[in-house]
């Protein structure tokens, strides 16, 4: 009889967690993967990345009716909102996906054990009170929403809710109150913003998306702010009271002052997320957690204990979809004997409001910073997306594309972009990252005219003070 029941037993079908099962399954070993939601997918197919963008494409509509801008172009609409048809479009996206995910497992032969996984040994994990043994287990158990103290969310009453709730509200809310200025409390605040909410963010820093370039920051503070968002920045939630369908938020200054108060109908939680860890066991391997809260991983994803590895958001690095999924293959590969491959250097970050915002590589204070301060290490450039002709033709003008390079071997550095494609232009930056490009290199390739992406040759063009439309 064989020493294990699998190969390899993933806990979590977010992912990573499930490209890992897949990929490993694709490379001849016997996989078993245990999920405790009722579909598979983990929180980006359910509730996150998936669902919003759903919601953010269909308000992105609503909005272009609502606010002229199809009127711009000739088209004369007077809209009206279906919110229910609205999440209903959304659901079924979901539930596509989540089932083409069951098919692929049944495709390549992936056995999904469904419960809640724990640890009893390194080797041996309990789901559902059956002991499931494997010579590798992969922890991909995601990450959960982070809690803000002195908020308590309810998303059954829909007054205080995190991303989840922010989702699926039954109406429009008059005024919703969003705290936190990153990647989903903007995308959220922006859906309801469009569909007819006052919104207004509360950012406990000086300045929205932290660890985005400071020029890509400061304009789309700009750019939201005349889509009728209106921030708080430098402020401190410090605490909600709940009467009603109506919330009071207590508030002070970070930097410390008088605190004030304010009201709305709906406020979301969106302060950041932490690793599902809690209940899986860990104590019982002997496994210690970072100050974090994150599992500590090799580079071949191995933990401090042998035969368990670890991938996705409960490790350190970005909580990313597509870094999950990457390093998903990779842990595969290296437990297949293969070597499994990603560069870390090169994750693309994207906000998905309207324009969308992204970036890879290194922002410019960490490229000034890496050449020990000196700013004369560097070189940049922006384009600005109102000179692009494709964008100008689309009536979407806001934004630029901005390109670091070395100054002394004109390799790129890092690219950010605001553009309403930046999402997809953002993927031909991480190319260039990943093969050492230098900005001759992309101003030198051919761009099919017209297209946004004309500005990124534009901006590596202006590294060398030689852009053509500025």
């Amino acid at each position: 009889m064989a020493e294990y029941d699998y190969d390899v037993l993933i806990i979590g079908a977010g992912p990573g967690g499930y490209v890992a099962a897949i990929r490993a399954a694709q490379l001849g070993l016997k996989v078993a993967c245990a999920e405790s939601r009722e579909t598979l997918g983990g929180t980006c197919l359910n509730v996150g990345c998936i669902p919003s963008k759903a919601m953010l494409h269909a308000s992105e509509y609503f909005d272009a009716a609502a606010n002229g801008a199809m009127a711009d172009m000739g088209i004369d609409v007077t809209p009206k909102l279906n919110l229910p048809k609205m999440h209903e479009q959304r659901i079924d996206a979901v539930e596509g996906l989540t089932k083409g995910i069951e098919f692929l497992f049944k495709k390549n032969k992936v056995d999904w054990k469904k419960g809640h996984a724990k640890f009893v040994d390194a080797h041996t994990v309990e789901v559902a009170g059956e002991k499931v043994t494997a010579k590798e287990v992969v922890i991909a158990t995601g990450s959960s929403v982070t809690p803000l103290p002195g908020v308590e969310v309810d998303n059954t009453k829909g007054v205080v809710v995190d991303s989840t709730g922010a989702l699926e509200l039954p109406k429009v809310p008059k005024h919703m109150v969003v705290i936190g200025g990153g990647v989903i409390g903007l995308e959220l605040g922006s859906v309801w913003r469009r569909l007819g909410a006052k919104v207004t963010c509360i950012e406990f820093l000086d300045q929205i998306l932290p660890g985005m370039d400071d020029d890509v920051r400061k304009e789309s503070l700009k750019i939201f702010k005349k889509q009728g968002i209106e921030f708080k920045l430098g402020t401190k939630v410090t605490g909600c009271t709940v009467k009603g369908k109506k919330a009071t938020l207590a508030m002070e200054p970070a930097a410390g002052g008088d605190s004030e108060t304010l009201e709305a109908d709906c406020v979301l939680v969106a302060i950041g997320r932490r690793p599902n860890v809690d209940g899986l066991g860990l104590d019982n391997i002997g496994l210690e957690l970072n100050k974090r809260g994150q599992i500590e991983i090799d580079h071949e994803f191995r933990t401090a204990v042998d035969g368990v590895r670890a991938v996705g958001d409960c490790v350190p690095g970005p909580m990313l979809a597509h870094k999950a999924e990457d390093e998903g293959i990779a842990v595969a590969e290296w437990i297949a004997g293969q070597t499994g491959i990603v560069n870390h250097d090169v994750i693309p970050g994207v906000v998905y409001t309207m324009p969308e915002i992204a970036g890879v590589g290194l922002t410019e204070a960490e490229a000034v910073e890496k050449a020990g301060g000196d700013k004369k290490a560097i070189k940049t450039s922006k384009f600005p997306m109102m000179a692009n002709s494709r964008a100008k033709t689309n009536h979407e003008p806001d934004g630029f594309v901005k390109v670091i390079a070395d100054a002394e071997t004109d390799r790129v550095l890092g690219v950010w972009a605001i553009a309403s494609v930046a999402g997809t232009m953002i993927a031909e930056a991480a190319l260039g990252l990943e093969f050492g490009a230098t900005s001759e290199d992309i101003a030198y390739t051919c761009h099919a005219h017209p297209t946004h992406s004309e500005a990124l040759k534009e901006a590596a063009m202006g590294v060398q003070g030689k852009p053509i439309h500025v």
